[in-house]
């Protein structure tokens, strides 16, 4: 069971104050009690990469997706070596949490910086960025990510081997 408020507005007083709309949606999904969702590991399929976001050999295995009105989801991405992301922003920022090998991360106009396991990176909403393995290591990292309108990222052009340092 989870309980947000233990003592929660009414739906009506919430619905009646023509400023409390999103407020009242929100009620109205935690009324839900005893709802919990457990991913067990296997049950969903990893999937390659696609070329349009990524250079090189990618795999990604979902770990969670909420749903509406939350808007969080998360992955495990598995670069092989030399493998990155193309650039790209997303509206609400994404923190990476580093779990393998070693990987490089680098905000527009930036320098590129080492990831090893262990490291948080936090990328403010906006900043157009990439991130993947070193030329010579695998890195794994779990990237999570809120949709704002329906959308968690949008993708750019790849970055270069002359930008990759390569």
């Amino acid at each position: 069971m989870r309980i947000i408020l233990s003592n929660p507005p009414s739906l009506s007083r919430l619905k009646s104050h023509p400023y409390n709309h999103v407020n009242a949606a929100r009620y109205s999904y935690h009324a839900k009690r005893g709802h919990m969702d457990i991913k067990k590991i296997g049950t969903q399929p990893s999937m390659k990469g696609p070329a349009d976001w990524f250079t090189g050999t990618v795999r990604i295995d979902p770990l969670f997706n909420a749903e509406d009105p939350a808007r969080v989801s998360g992955g495990s991405v598995t670069f092989e070596p030399g493998a990155r992301t193309a650039w790209h922003t997303h509206p609400l920022g994404q923190t990476l949490i580093v779990t393998a090998g070693l990987g490089y991360v680098q905000l527009a106009g930036g320098p590129i910086q080492e990831i090893r396991p262990g490291d948080v990176v936090w990328i403010a909403p906006g900043e157009k960025h990439w991130h993947g393995a070193s030329p010579s290591v695998a890195m794994t990292h779990i990237a999570i990510q809120e949709r704002l309108n329906g959308s968690a990222v949008e993708w750019m052009e790849h970055v270069s081997d002359e930008d990759y340092g390569v």
